[in-house]
């Protein structure tokens, strides 16, 4: 007993180093189990991945070939890290020929697609702005046909990963995110997903998978890094700032556009069986003494373009991408025009919800549902958009839909929640 009571004395006696002590050792207990956490991640998807490398595969069936592209810039240059020890292990145990092509620099990604060969797969280790490069690389091939058919897989690496919460479950941890992403793409269930093609008179088209932002809201978002001192306050203090230089931020642009495309039925996933020889024999010999009368063709009907002025604070063209499996009687972007009436308090308060989730609308915004527009800015002034989060000079455009272009890996686990929330 007294030697408890002499250690209860010397912790009153030195209570600040024993408060910095307690603080240390709460800190170092708290990360050391957060590592054991993800190791126990890393071997549950790694033993989950053997299963599918111990199957068998047939004398005239070869291994699955994955192309990865990696950025290693990405997440300030940790993806390197994060792919080797959370995707790597597990594409190589599932029995999996991965060839890795890693960028020394921004845009490499568009030229390295023009030189990539067929694969079975092609995977995405990054954030936004490598996958958009990705996507822009693939479809500006001549071939883009054939390979735009090639299943994508998204491991989201970056500082932005719109797109993973589309295809993956939201979750906080990166290691459970990492891994759970590289699993949907051995699993193989895939969901089809919109384009917008962004072309412009002086340059190459340009391919987006989420949005088009234009306006205030993003030009601020921009600079809201720039006040990191003002801790939890630096995005109300960026929108505020803004406000002081220069009231209203009004934009104007002409829009034209056309109204959504019906969709067409979806076509069976399943090859019908090949009839009989017999039956076979019979048709040929029908159509032999009765040809078929061939309909002369359809002419398509005029396009109707919609004019319209806007003055906004902030312009959006966004797809349906945020929940892929919603079933639709249209294929349509949706075009968001922000009212151009909010004082500086509202403009604070609506940017600060932005800048969580860009693509919220505000109340009084207005949707436009669309299959293409052209929008018109004004010569000087313009600014600059973001196509998924990457910043491009701002100048007249065509966004037209490309409606379920592409293919990418989706979680089951995902698909089932999205069912849910449409």
């Amino acid at each position: 007993m007294g030697r408890v009571m002499k250690v209860f004395r010397t912790l009153r006696n030195h209570w600040k180093k024993s408060t910095f002590a307690a603080c240390v050792l709460s800190y170092g207990g708290y990360w050391f189990y957060g590592k054991h956490c993800d190791n126990v991640l890393r071997r549950e998807a790694c033993q989950e991945a053997r299963e599918f490398g111990r199957k068998l595969i047939g004398p005239q069936e070869t291994l699955k070939r994955a192309t990865v592209i990696l950025n290693p810039a990405a997440c300030k240059g940790k993806a390197n890290t994060l792919f080797e020890k959370n995707a790597a292990p597990i594409l190589h145990l599932a029995g999996v020929e991965v060839k890795i092509v890693k960028t020394d620099y921004e845009g490499q990604a568009k030229k390295l697609m023009d030189l990539m060969e067929q694969t079975d797969m092609l995977i995405v280790a990054g954030g936004d702005g490598t996958l958009q490069e990705v996507i822009t690389g693939l479809l500006r091939r001549a071939d883009e046909e054939a390979f735009s058919k090639t299943p994508i897989g998204f491991i989201p690496l970056g500082s932005h990963n719109s797109l993973s919460e589309s295809l993956h479950l939201v979750t906080d941890n990166k290691v459970r995110n990492i891994t759970s992403a590289t699993l949907s793409i051995l699993k193989g269930e895939t969901v089809p997903l919109d384009v917008l093609q962004i072309k412009s008179e002086k340059e190459q088209p340009v391919f987006g998978l989420i949005s088009l932002r234009w306006g205030s809201f993003r030009d601020v978002a921009e600079s809201i890094s720039k006040y990191w001192y003002l801790g939890p306050l630096k995005t109300r203090a960026a929108h505020w700032f803004s406000s002081l230089k220069d009231w209203p931020q009004t934009r104007h642009a002409s829009l034209s556009y056309l109204p959504p495309v019906p969709r067409p039925p979806d076509l069976p996933t399943e090859t019908p069986p090949r009839p009989n020889l017999l039956y076979r024999i019979y048709r040929r010999l029908q159509n032999y003494w009765n040809p078929p009368v061939e309909e002369p063709p359809v002419e398509p009907e005029p396009e109707h373009w919609e004019d319209k002025q806007i003055s906004t604070l902030e312009f959006t063209v966004s797809t349906h991408n945020r929940n892929p499996v919603k079933r639709r009687a249209d294929d349509s972007m949706v075009m968001s025009v922000e009212p151009d009436t909010l004082t500086v308090g509202q403009f604070i308060t609506e940017g600060t919800k932005k800048a969580q989730k860009p693509l919220e609308s505000s109340e009084n915004a207005v949707h436009i549902e669309a299959s293409a527009c052209h929008v018109t800015l004004p010569q000087e002034g313009a600014g600059f958009y973001n196509i998924d989060n990457e910043e491009f000079e701002a100048m007249p455009v065509e966004v037209r839909l490309l409606p379920r272009k592409l293919r990418f890996f989706c979680s089951t686990e995902r698909q089932e929640e999205l069912a849910q929330m449409s």
